[in-house]
């Protein structure tokens, strides 16, 4: 069994062999779930990479440095009036 201390500021440090057997590295996401019978269960949160490939990527057709910068010119345009 690990054991941590949370300080008067609500903080705790993970254990080492938590942080190893969970994967965790400086950074990642932990998540707490409360259950009904007074346990909390803490697991990190991970994303593969398949689960977000293609997230960013909309069917938008390609446009030309020139058709960028005309829309650009447009916006300031239209902010500036």
């Amino acid at each position: 069994m690990a054991l941590a201390t949370m300080t008067n500021k609500g903080q705790i440090t993970i254990p080492k062999a938590v942080r190893d057997s969970l994967g965790l590295h400086t950074g990642d996401k932990i998540e707490f779930i409360l259950k009904d019978d007074g346990e909390a269960l803490v697991r990190p949160v991970t994303k593969k990479v398949d689960d977000v490939f293609g997230i960013l990527h909309k069917k938008r057709k390609a446009v030309s440095i020139e058709e960028m910068d005309q829309a650009i010119r447009q916006k300031m345009k239209e902010k500036f009036k």
